[in-house]
C-alpha cells in the first residue's frame, strides 16, 4: 500500500517509481523486525470464554496480553499487583514439536501443551466429584 491515489487505466506513473516489486518470502521472514506473534480472533474467543467463566466463579479478576517476536501470552491474575496465576502461551516455533499452545502456572510448570488451543484450555475444566450423603 502507498500514500498515492490509485491510477486510472492507462494513466502513466510518475518518473522514478517502479512498477514491479518482488519480495522474497524467506527474506521477509528473516527480516530484522518481524511482526509480533499475536492471538487470532478465534483463539481469543476461546480464551475469553474460559476467562469469563472463571471470573464468574470468583477465581480470576484481571488479565494481560503480551505480544512479542517469539510468543503471545495471555496472563491471568487473581489480583492486578501479583504474579500471574496462569499464562496461556502461543509459541509458533513449537508447532511441529510439542504444540504451539501451552498453559503455565505461577511456578513456571507447564500444566498442558498441545497443537489445539481448545484441548489445552480443558486444563481449566472442573472435575465433578461424587458426594455421598
Amino acid at each position: 500500500m502507498t500514500d498515492q491515489p490509485d491510477l486510472m487505466r492507462g494513466e502513466p506513473r510518475h518518473q522514478g517509481q517502479t512498477t514491479d516489486v518482488v519480495v522474497d518470502l524467506h527474506e521477509y521472514k528473516k527480516a530484522k523486525n518481524p511482526p509480533p506473534v499475536t492471538f487470532q480472533r478465534r483463539e481469543l474467543d476461546q480464551i475469553f470464554k474460559v476467562y469469563g467463566r472463571m471470573v464468574g466463579e470468583g477465581e480470576w479478576r484481571d488479565y494481560a496480553i503480551d505480544h512479542t517476536k517469539e510468543r503471545a501470552v495471555f496472563a491471568v491474575f487473581k489480583r492486578a499487583g501479583e504474579v500471574p496465576l496462569y499464562r496461556i502461551e502461543k509459541n509458533p516455533r513449537l508447532t511441529h514439536k510439542q504444540g504451539a499452545y501451552s498453559v503455565v502456572n505461577a511456578s513456571g510448570i507447564v500444566l498442558k501443551r498441545g497443537h489445539e488451543l481448545a484441548q489445552v484450555l480443558k486444563v481449566f475444566d472442573k472435575v465433578l466429584k461424587l458426594v455421598q450423603t
